[in-house]
């Protein structure tokens, strides 16, 4: 699976980074077919601390999945971001299954 990241308004650590590319290649482990994902980190202009933003968008054969989560923290925002994506993936299986 490629893997890109980009980071909007700040720049990312490496730390971050590889923080990312370990959270989203264990969805591999859910779903074998994932042929690329895109993650964008954001930090949005808001008075608030739930600041960071992490948008992950994930190709699969004849389909593409999007989630979008924000948080205090982008380690926090790619987690929430991940499961939501793992859980459609989830779906996507079954629904692919009972055909």
């Amino acid at each position: 699976m490629n893997i890109t990241i980009q980071s909007v308004r700040f720049n990312a650590t490496e730390k971050l980074e590889q923080f990312v590319n370990q959270k989203v290649s264990k969805l591999d482990l859910f779903f074998e077919g994932i042929l690329k994902a895109e993650v964008i980190l954001r930090l949005d202009k808001s008075e608030t601390s739930d600041n960071k933003v992490a948008e992950l968008n994930i190709d699969i054969p004849g389909n593409s999945l999007f989630a979008k989560k924000q948080s205090k923290s982008f380690e926090e925002s790619v987690d929430l971001a991940c499961d939501a994506i793992r859980k459609q993936l989830e779906k996507h299986k079954d629904k692919v299954k009972a055909k």
